[in-house]
């Protein structure tokens, strides 16, 4: 395992790309629910369920959690930073994430992306100018997640923990805002309902379920002229 995140080679002039990356911030500045109005109990807008409207969806207390979406400006335009899973871990093991995790007792969404990204892959908080709260995703295992968008404002030397990343890696953000690059797609477990979830491949890296869940309903809150 390497801790060097891998992108692509392609180059594009610097005034461009800087451009470019300026028309991001602000975009996700002005699109993005500020921090301050982030509140605990906010239901969440979007979730697992959208695409599977004959499923039951149970009465419950939803557990709270964050996520950090990561963006680093690189030669070929922005890119996001992503995890594979550890495949020693208990559960949803292998799969693509964003660092995250539970809200600590006290925690806002902001804090708990921050510091589960450090433990997980050694992002310095200091790094990471925080431009906004993306909509909450009720994930099926019943957690209330909140996007916490960030861009790094330089370099990051990372440090993933063995214990809980396998990989790390990152994603052009042109890419995962693409419509064409959004599918939908099924498993069917026996004597269960066909289950829908959207996908993003990319590369070797299958991006689906939550992760692909919270990056389509950004990309619709981003760019709503993308996206139905």
């Amino acid at each position: 395992m390497s801790g060097n995140p891998v992108i692509d080679n392609a180059v594009m002039p610097a005034s461009v790309v800087a451009t470019q990356c300026e028309s991001l911030k602000r975009r996700l500045k002005q699109h993005l629910m500020a921090p301050s109005e982030w509140r605990l109990n906010q239901p969440p807008l979007h979730s697992d369920f959208d695409l599977n409207a004959q499923m039951e969806r149970p009465d419950r207390p939803l557990r709270p959690a964050a996520v950090l979406i990561a963006i680093l400006e690189r030669e070929d335009g922005p890119t996001v930073l992503m995890t594979r899973r550890s495949d020693s871990l208990a559960s949803h093991t292998g799969q693509i994430a964003f660092p995250g995790g539970r809200l600590d007792a006290g925690e806002t969404a902001v804090e708990a992306a921050l510091r589960e990204a450090w433990e997980e892959v050694g992002l310095d908080p200091e790094l990471v100018e925080v431009l906004g709260v993306g909509d909450g995703y009720e994930t099926g295992t019943g957690f209330a997640v909140t996007p916490v968008v960030g861009w790094l404002k330089a370099e990051p030397v990372l440090k993933p923990s063995p214990a809980e990343v396998a990989e790390v890696f990152e994603a052009p953000w042109a890419f995962l805002m693409d419509p064409v690059n959004h599918r939908r797609d099924y498993y069917d477990r026996d004597g269960q309902p066909r289950r829908w979830f959207w996908a993003m491949p990319y590369r070797e890296h299958y991006i689906w379920g939550v992760t692909a869940g919270i990056l389509r309903r950004l990309c619709a809150r981003l760019y709503e002229d993308k996206v139905a």
